[in-house]
């Protein structure tokens, strides 16, 4: 399965820099389809998500797009939260797991739903707030092999007044502590297929780069609905291999 991994990594990384997201939403489904388990497919996630989340943010702020002073204390939350994040996957069966990933998919689709892509109303930044928004976060979606965007975006947006394009930058960024933090945590579980892990992380750089090319290009309200409809084709086509 040599080819189908490289192209699931190039794959995860566009949608990974697209959306602003750590790839898990994608990549997770792809390794179930493959035949890997829950915990196997998580720890490759989370391992992709770290090499192609420092990458892409590293590429948003020579854009100018990422400002580092707002992305901090939600950032340092989530890596505070992902700690724990090997507890839950060491503790929890993989049924739990997959329940509690579609329980954040329908999270984000309702708020992403209701929410605009531009907010006339002014940004809720305080930064205690922003650190338990990223405890939380972190705490649940690493352990779902999830980066965390899947949510932070959507809280941003619908609850925090942030403009889409704003969101989707912070969110990319606050993946890099949440999976640099959940990686550390699950590689203490021995829960990380490191050589699978990398080798698809390696090749998600190549799609990074040209989703966040595409991204920059394109229509903040265009980008919602191609986000929210990613979300929902995720959720039915995960549903049914988890619940069924």
């Amino acid at each position: 399965m040599f080819i189908e991994f490289i192209i699931a990594g190039i794959i995860t990384g566009f949608f990974s820099g697209f959306f602003g997201i750590g790839g898990g939403t994608i990549l997770v489904p792809i390794l179930l389809y493959f035949g890997l388990d829950m915990k196997t497919a998580i720890g490759v996630s989370v391992t992709q998500m770290m090499i192609s989340s420092m990458f892409g943010s590293v590429l948003n702020y020579y854009k100018g797009i990422l400002k580092l002073n707002e992305g901090i204390f939600i950032g340092i939350g989530g890596s505070l939260g992902a700690i724990f994040s090997g507890i839950l996957v060491n503790n929890l069966t993989n049924k739990s797991l997959g329940i509690i990933f579609l329980s954040i998919l329908v999270f984000a689709i309702v708020k992403f739903f209701y929410a605009p892509h531009e907010s006339d109303k002014k940004e809720l930044n305080n930064k205690f707030l922003l650190l338990i928004v990223g405890f939380f976060v972190g705490l649940i979606a690493i352990s779902v092999g999830v980066g965390g965007a899947v949510m932070i975006t959507p809280i941003l947006v619908g609850l925090l007044n942030y403009n889409l394009k704003k969101a989707v930058s912070l969110s990319l960024f606050f993946v890099v502590f949440s999976s640099t933090s959940g990686f550390l945590s699950l590689s203490f579980y021995h829960l990380i297929d490191y050589k699978l892990g990398f080798f698809v992380a390696i090749f998600s750089m190549i799609g990074t780069f040209v989703g966040i090319k595409t991204y920059h290009k394109i229509n903040p309200k265009n980008h919602k609905k191609q986000l929210l409809w990613w979300y929902i084709l995720i959720f039915i086509l995960t549903s049914s291999k988890i619940l069924f």
